[in-house]
């Protein structure tokens, strides 16, 4: 759809030990994403390791983004539509028409 995102990305003082907080800025209908732009991804919460940087943290959005966890869904809406692209599309059209 060539939709674009912005994401906010804020780091604690302790960072790299712990996780930076990430949301989506901009409205995104996903099965991993809240209506107010929080992600469900492990590497943000319990797997995190200090090894990672910003890069790994986007690469795993944009891997989540095409390959979402159905089993931990923050927008279940998102979740029961996704298994059928056309619908999930659809909606997706629906909620993002271009101004």
């Amino acid at each position: 759809m060539g939709t674009s995102y912005r994401l906010s990305l804020a780091f604690p003082s302790d960072y790299p030990y712990k996780p930076p907080k990430v949301r989506f800025e901009t409205p995104c209908f996903h099965p991993n994403v809240d209506a107010h732009g929080n992600i469900c991804l492990d590497i943000l919460q319990d797997k995190w390791s200090s090894a990672y940087d910003v890069r790994t943290i986007l690469l795993s959005i944009q891997s989540l983004l095409g390959e979402p966890n159905n089993d931990s869904p923050l927008n279940t809406q998102a979740a029961a539509l996704w298994p059928n692209q056309q619908e999930f599309r659809k909606m997706v059209e629906k909620l993002y028409k271009p101004a």
